[in-house]
């Protein structure tokens, strides 16, 4: 289902202190800083176990979206509003998981332990997935030409290397002084160029990354304001309008915006639509993932738990879906398309996507999507200690 230049001084300055991001729970308030002397004041059991709630939350039930939505796939042709709820969940569930994915790269400078990270747990299972799926592919599917190729992300595997490229460019918009309009100037001239091409998915990368920048710049404060009372009242009509308006440009619209995969070229439509679409879509995703956000609990849930797995309940849940379209099982029963098939399957996703979060799979997938790979990397320079 998931951071100045020195200048010239005549002497040095005393260290400072490096803060760490506020975990929001009901216990620490969200505008006081870690410093290391406090978080060396918790015990390591504490700290260790001390993540975010409502983050954990939030990505779970966003991991969720994305699961019956994928499922919704092959019904939405045939009901009009299923269709229609497709289009508002692809509105904002991944710019939701991609806001909240930069968010939690705040801190993120390039430093060796983070780079380690990088590799470990974006680069390591985008490679194991990527060869994963297209195997799948080829045999499932009954494809022997389907090619294994680490340049062109296959299915859900885009997503690992667009947070690749991200999170290696968060310095870069740390730096300069308008992030997100630069962002948003990228994603636009990007939808008008088909020649950006598909190596590393880079049109989606680019087209999402106003997303991944917006969560870099925002603060604790910023999601207080959004889990007040009166958000969380606003959002219900808010979603209710969102509805009606998508039921209404169902049969109209190209669901392949929500992709944000192709240039408009590649669309059929006039050139001057790219920067129209890119800024209309980033604002209805903004909306719908700030009405999401507010309705997601601050406290710990029975599925709290589950938020430190979704990245397994995202490389797996494909699997699933893409062995129930290869085994005909959409095809062959049509009384999926009906009410009662719908409500069916997008149960049985949620619960699927739900066991596939679970600790006893994150642990058994562990060595894939958590490697420590020690034998892999230089000790570091302060593991060597100073030469005699």
């Amino acid at each position: 289902m998931f951071h100045a230049p020195h200048g010239y001084q005549r002497a040095p300055l005393p260290r400072t202190r490096e803060t760490e991001p506020v975990a929001m729970t009901p216990q620490t308030t969200m505008s006081a800083p870690v410093t290391a002397d406090r978080k060396a004041a918790v015990p390591s059991s504490d700290r260790s176990t001390r993540r975010d709630a409502y983050f954990d939350n939030a990505k779970f039930l966003a991991m969720v979206l994305v699961a019956v939505a994928h499922a919704w796939e092959p019904l939405m042709d045939g009901s009009r509003a299923t269709r229609a709820l497709y289009m508002v969940v692809y509105t904002f569930h991944m710019p939701a998981f991609i806001l909240i994915s930069g968010y939690m790269s705040r801190s993120y400078s390039g430093k060796p332990h983070q780079l380690k990270r990088l590799l470990t747990a974006i680069a390591v299972p985008y490679l194991v997935f990527e060869v994963a799926y297209s195997l799948f592919d080829r045999y499932g599917n009954d494809d022997p030409d389907q090619p294994i190729t680490l340049l062109d992300p296959y299915y859900l595997t885009w997503f690992l290397a667009a947070l690749f490229i991200w999170r290696l460019t968060t310095p870069l918009w740390k730096l300069i002084r308008w992030p997100v309009p630069v962002a948003l100037a990228i994603a636009a001239f990007a939808s008008v160029t088909p020649g950006v091409g598909a190596d590393l998915n880079l049109q989606r990368v680019l087209q999402f990354l106003p997303f991944f920048v917006l969560g870099l710049c925002l603060k604790p404060e910023h999601f207080q304001l959004v889990r007040r009372r009166e958000v969380r009242l606003l959002a219900v009509p808010m979603f209710a309008v969102a509805v009606l308006v998508a039921y209404w440009a169902a049969p109209r619209m190209n669901v392949k915006w929500f992709y944000h995969t192709d240039s408009v070229q590649e669309l059929g439509v006039p050139w001057w639509t790219g920067g129209v679409m890119t800024f209309a879509l980033f604002g209805c995703a903004v909306v719908a993932t700030i009405g999401f956000l507010a309705w997601v609990p601050g406290r710990r849930t029975w599925f709290t738990v589950l938020g430190a797995g979704t990245i397994c309940g995202y490389l797996l849940h494909g699997f699933l879906l893409r062995g129930a379209q290869y085994a005909g099982l959409y095809e062959e029963n049509p009384w999926l398309s009906t009410p009662g098939g719908e409500i069916l399957v997008t149960l049985v996703a949620a619960v699927a996507v739900t066991l596939l979060c679970t600790p006893p799979v994150r642990k058994l997938l562990k060595g894939v999507t958590e490697p420590e790979m020690k034998w892999a990397f230089k000790r570091d320079a302060s593991e060597l200690g100073p030469r005699r």
